[in-house]
């Protein structure tokens, strides 16, 4: 959209903002689309928080000690904590909370394709945590330098949160990993399970990223798919050796040239299934999540006849 000509010097300012990586604040003037270009990224990232307390939500009251469970009602707490955050910068541009839960349990925004994946065994919760929340980390690091001020600045708790929760899970594999051949192989078996799906978090191979380009050239981003794909894959070898589990790809292996790893390359058609809604709990994940939203209905009423029976009084007041 060319700007108008009232609008043409604010559009050099936003541009001089973006060229001197300075943040974009809420008052400030922004272009249009790179308001819904926050406001897609920030709603899909607060949707898959929400949505990612389920796999691990399922698991509390299996969880083999009072301590795990204790570390798993944190873990979904702080879930929650996230959404919120991030829900609260999306209101900030403008965007309705209420539109954006309508948005997702009617399947018009998208949310991480990783939580569309069962967690079958308690290995399970230690390999989401690791692997996971390892590809959160790497991939959200970098957002704490975003050129959108609210969500740069609700990124630096989110990932100290994520970064503990990675060493949680990481924990719990070596413990498991001390223990019996039989708890040897259940996590090998959910790193089999969730290895690949994992490196489909980044989302899609640059060529086909349609918002990565503009994205970076905003700053919202800071590095392609591509880019944290390969850091997360230098980042875990070295941690799967130490825990003494095997990634499961015969194409991975050290290039000395590149100064990096090689891998496999990831099976595209399975992640597009999964996007569009064909995953093996897409259907389970939006239904918890609807079922949790209109069994809240009248807590959310309640509450807004108190703010409204308040208000009226102060107004009597006044």
């Amino acid at each position: 959209m060319t700007a108008t000509a009232p609008d043409a010097g604010l559009a050099e300012q936003f541009e001089r903002t973006i060229a001197r990586d300075q943040r974009v604040e809420p008052r400030d003037w922004m272009p249009e689309k790179f308001r819904a270009t926050v406001i897609r990224q920030i709603a899909q990232h607060a949707h898959s928080e929400i949505i990612g307390m389920q796999p691990e939500g399922n698991w509390i009251t299996r969880a083999p000690s009072l301590r795990r469970k204790a570390i798993l009602l944190a873990k979904v707490q702080d879930e929650a904590g996230h959404g919120l955050y991030l829900y609260s910068a999306c209101e900030t541009l403008g965007a309705d909370r209420t539109d954006l839960t309508e948005r997702l349990i009617t399947g018009r925004q998208k949310y991480s394709s990783i939580f569309n994946y069962p967690a079958l065994t308690f290995a399970d919760v230690g390999v989401i945590g690791w692997l996971v929340d390892g590809a959160a980390v790497c991939n959200q690091v970098p957002l704490c330098r975003s050129s959108y001020g609210p969500y740069a600045r609700a990124m630096i708790r989110i990932c100290k949160e994520e970064s503990f929760h990675q060493r949680q899970g990481y924990e719990l594999l070596m413990t498991m990993m001390s223990g019996t051949a039989g708890q040897r192989a259940m996590v090998q078996d959910a790193v089999d399970r969730w290895w690949w799906p994992v490196l489909m978090m980044f989302g899609p191979p640059d060529r086909e990223s349609a918002n990565t380009a503009q994205s970076m050239a905003w700053k919202i981003k800071r590095h392609t798919n591509d880019e944290l794909r390969q850091r997360f894959v230098d980042m875990t070898v070295p941690q799967a050796e130490a825990l003494g589990v095997t990634l499961p790809d015969p194409d991975l292996r050290w290039n000395p040239q590149r100064g990096a790893h090689d891998f496999g390359e990831v099976d595209w058609d399975e992640m597009k299934q999964v996007v569009a809604g064909n995953g093996p709990c897409n259907a389970e994940r939006i239904a918890q999540r609807k079922a949790a939203h209109d069994g809240g209905a009248w807590v959310r009423e309640a509450a807004a006849a108190h703010a409204a029976k308040k208000a009226g009084r102060e107004r009597t007041v006044a």
